[in-house]
């Protein structure tokens, strides 16, 4: 078996499938993206044998081990040979020990090559904390609740151009109403892992477009060394006429439950007022989600550009556009960012 570094490695898993050995609950909580996890023990059978070398000593520990994974080497193997490429597979457990080491032995003795991850998991994580220290070449798409950020941002990856689409992957739409029609979000070491990877992955020599956000997107927080330097960042604003925002807005959220919406509302009753919050209720359940879109815009834009104003004017280019046309408008803003270069 080859043991390699964090960065090889992760080079190696754009062509070769990552086996992540650890336990089901350790995967769960956040794993190299697109692994498979082929666990050497169970969650019950991790916590016996580290009890077992608490109370009686490493080999009697050892002993358990293989005499609970004994049973299981076939199927492992099978596992194996179902996500394996080329007779190929990047193994790894959390410090580059002795369970990723005991299921090289035995991938490799099956006969497949075998790459093993040097201090494991702990290792990838160091990677991906590092990626978002580093300098990186930011430009924010700014503008007000339902001015289409995200159909633009979309539109500027089709145009070639190097997209983090952070909601996206934090599964969650960065508003009161944003867990609509969404799966649950990740925990917060898997959105880490997936921007890293993300960031790693992305053309060097190219600016990467990020929506302006908060730092909070729903549960899951933006890095601070990144988020940092999305501040400071220049930003690119589209400015949507009202009834345009409204309009799109009235459209993404005209396809979900009534009580979907109403409790959404409820989120942000204090930050809207009672009566604000009364109003829309009420605008909602007599089918007028129009109105209720108009009087949330209240808080939403007094809240954004509030945001805004925090922000160094010099580093904010501000375009007017009549309709919401992400096509259109991506290709605006790039001409523009050319010509200001």
């Amino acid at each position: 078996m080859l043991s390699v570094s964090a960065s090889e490695f992760f080079l190696l898993s754009s062509k070769f499938p990552v086996i992540d050995v650890r336990t089901p609950a350790e995967f769960e909580h956040g794993h190299v993206p697109g692994a498979v996890n082929i666990p050497l023990f169970t969650n019950d059978d991790r916590v016996m044998i580290g009890t077992l070398y608490k109370q009686e000593g490493k080999q009697q520990a050892m002993l358990k081990g293989m005499e609970l994974a004994g049973p299981r080497f076939a199927e492992y193997i099978r596992k194996a040979e179902k996500v394996a490429i080329e007779g190929t597979l990047l193994v790894h457990c959390w410090r580059g020990g002795m369970r990723s080491a005991g299921m090289a032995w035995l991938f490799e003795w099956y006969g497949f090559k075998v790459y093993t991850l040097q201090k494991g998991y702990k290792a990838f994580r160091t990677m991906v904390l590092e990626t978002f220290d580093k300098p990186h070449k930011i430009t924010i798409l700014a503008g007000r609740t339902g001015s289409g950020k995200t159909p633009i941002l979309n539109e500027l990856g089709k145009l070639g151009e190097n997209i983090l689409d952070l909601e996206k992957i934090a599964c969650h739409k960065g508003s009161a109403f944003g867990t609509l029609g969404e799966n649950a979000q990740p925990t917060q070491e898997m959105f880490e892992n997936e921007c890293a990877v993300r960031l790693l992955q992305l053309q060097k020599d190219k600016p990467i477009w990020v929506e302006d956000e908060s730092q909070n997107i729903g549960k899951r927080i933006i890095p601070n060394s990144f988020w940092a330097q999305m501040r400071q960042a220049h930003v690119f604003y589209v400015d949507l006429p009202l009834e345009k925002r409204v309009e799109y807005l009235t459209k993404e959220y005209g396809k979900y439950k009534e009580e979907e919406l109403i409790v959404s509302i409820e989120k942000i009753r204090k930050r809207l007022g009672n009566q604000h919050a009364k109003a829309a209720i009420e605008a909602i359940r007599s089918g007028d989600l129009k109105k209720a879109c108009e009087v949330s815009l209240v808080y939403y834009d007094k809240s954004y550009d509030h945001g805004v104003a925090k922000r160094d004017k010099s580093t904010i280019n501000k375009e007017i556009f009549a309709e919401l046309e992400p096509e259109k408008i991506a290709s605006a803003i790039l001409r523009i960012a050319v010509n200001k270069k």
